[in-house]
């Protein structure tokens, strides 16, 4: 369906303030989900006690969600593109705060991994329209300053999951133990709504796009078939049927990009717009934030692990050791994208893997120095030092992927921005099994436990440093420096997607007028 209505000018103050309440609004939700999915973690503990769930259930309540989101997110990107993002962006933050209810209030263990899934359902619905938004409502010089402000939302949700998941837990308000967690979404969940509608302008593709049913059962089948066994593998101890299903699922995948090409051929409506791979901002910065996802999975699980199992730490007692390393983040991803990347361009993101390489072998040498009387205090300085070398990453990185994307294609962009980044997640957590818990053996007692966990966190340690040393050299295919095209008037060829891009963090071209966003209302 198509709007006849003419677009509002960026430019009209009315318009100016409505993005910036607009933007608030999306960047609170997307905070919401951050926090959602590692608030669980640190309450996993008080939900066994306390609902009686079995290892299985728990397994699947962390489990569920995070399949469940990462199967729906390019669906839920497309469908943004289709229907409008306003309209999705709604759908989704209802039903995550009517999910979160049930979470809530569930009267058994079967009902809370039940809503869980459908948590993840609507945060895939939800979160791809949050970039999107961004991209179709903020003009390109003002990108790098949005980007910047979702980056520091990204470290604080990073670190702020588990620390208020412990204060919720360890407060146990009107004696509801873990229930908390997930009924603090309720006030933030409807203000988003009530907010959202009001304030949010709608924006589609600026053609009438159909859904591709099969893209959709295609994706989600590969997706289910590779995360399925990494989540669940170490549990289950490395089935066979597991293998043969992530097997499998690149065989789907193959399928799919068959399938896609002669859709886009046949009638231009792929899910997955195959084309956006032709522009080099695009695919190398997909195969830096898959490679990434795979070092941020490793580093929080084992971390957590190192902590409150090897160390023995409460749950708060970690909660509060993350401090320096959230603010850390949050501080340099406003810097990086506002006053550093358009000055030194790709060097900020390669610095930034640097010295997350450095914060992580510091971290080595101080847990190998003190052991198991290691205090917070002495993890502060690796912290810092990782936490400012992630903040020259997130922010800079969103932006040097989503630069040169048509306007039209953005809710595809977004879904597989947020889709390769689950995977690598879940290629982190699988490797978990490997490098971490491949150096414990199966039979400690007491006394072995922690120094063991001890020493596998810095063995997984290592392999972190050496995945940001990969990430490094991978950010050579990422655009040089910010575009210089509009001061020198120059024109960048067409068929160079990056070239005309050449953009991280800073100004980048406006995509051609046929891809800008239709909006209504």
């Amino acid at each position: 369906m198509t709007s006849t209505e003419t677009p509002v000018p960026s430019t009209a103050p009315v318009a100016d303030r409505r993005r910036w309440f607009a933007l608030a609004i999306v960047m609170t939700a997307a905070f919401m989900d951050l926090v959602d999915v590692t608030i669980v973690n640190i309450a996993i503990p008080s939900i066994q006690r306390d609902a009686g769930a079995s290892v299985s259930q728990i397994q699947w309540i962390t489990a569920g969600y995070a399949l469940a989101f990462a199967a729906g997110l390019i669906t839920g990107g497309r469908l943004g593109d289709i229907h409008g993002r306003k309209r999705l962006f709604l759908i989704g933050i209802g039903g995550f705060t009517a999910a979160s209810a049930l979470c809530g209030f569930a009267a058994n263990p079967e009902m809370l991994v039940a809503s869980r899934i459908l948590q993840g359902g609507m945060a895939a619905m939800m979160v791809p329209q949050v970039l999107s938004i961004v991209h179709a409502t903020f003009p390109a010089h003002e990108r790098g300053k949005v980007f910047g402000l979702f980056g520091a939302i990204v470290g604080l949700g990073a670190v702020s999951g588990p620390l208020l998941g412990a204060l919720l837990t360890e407060w146990n308000l009107w004696g509801l133990q873990w229930r908390p967690i997930f009924l603090i979404n309720l006030p933030v969940g409807i203000a988003g709504l009530v907010l959202g509608s009001r304030f949010i302008t709608e924006s589609k593709a600026p053609r009438a796009l159909k859904l591709d049913l099969v893209g959709v059962v295609l994706v989600t089948l590969g997706l289910t078939m590779l995360l399925y066994p990494l989540t669940r593998g170490r549990e289950l101890g490395w089935p066979l049927w597991g293998h043969l299903s992530m097997a499998g699922a690149l065989v789907v995948f193959a399928a799919l990009v068959a399938y896609e090409k002669r859709k886009a051929a046949r009638d231009g409506s792929p899910l997955v717009e195959l084309s956006l791979f032709r522009v080099k901002s695009f695919a190398a910065g997909i195969a830096v934030q898959t490679v990434f996802g795979v070092a941020l999975g490793v580093f929080f699980m084992v971390w957590t692990l190192y902590m409150q199992t090897g160390l023995g730490w409460s749950p708060l007692r970690a909660g509060l050791t993350g401090v320096p390393f959230s603010i850390a983040v949050s501080t340099a991803a406003g810097l990086s994208v506002q006053q550093l990347v358009p000055r030194f361009g790709r060097r900020v993101l390669q610095a930034g893997a640097l010295l997350m390489a450095v914060g992580v072998l510091l971290y080595i040498g101080e847990s190998d120095r003190y052991g198991m009387a290691i205090a917070s205090w002495q993890m502060a300085l690796p912290l810092v030092v990782m936490g400012v070398g992630m903040g020259l990453i997130v922010a800079p990185l969103t932006d040097a992927v989503l630069s040169d994307v048509p306007r039209e294609h953005a809710g595809s962009a977004s879904g597989l921005i947020n889709t390769v980044q689950q995977m690598g997640n879940a290629l982190g957590l699988g490797l978990v099994s490997v490098v971490f818990f491949g150096e414990i053996g199966d039979r400690l007692t007491r006394a072995q436990l922690g120094p063991a966990f001890v020493n596998a966190f810095q063995h997984a340690l290592g392999w972190v440093a050496g995945v940001m040393g990969v990430i490094f050299l991978l950010m050579f295919a990422l655009p040089r420096r910010a575009a210089q095209h509009a001061e020198a008037g120059a024109q960048p060829e067409a068929d160079h997607g990056a070239d005309a891009g050449e953009t991280v963090g800073g100004p980048a071209r406006e995509p051609a007028s046929e891809g800008a966003p239709e909006l209504v209302g």
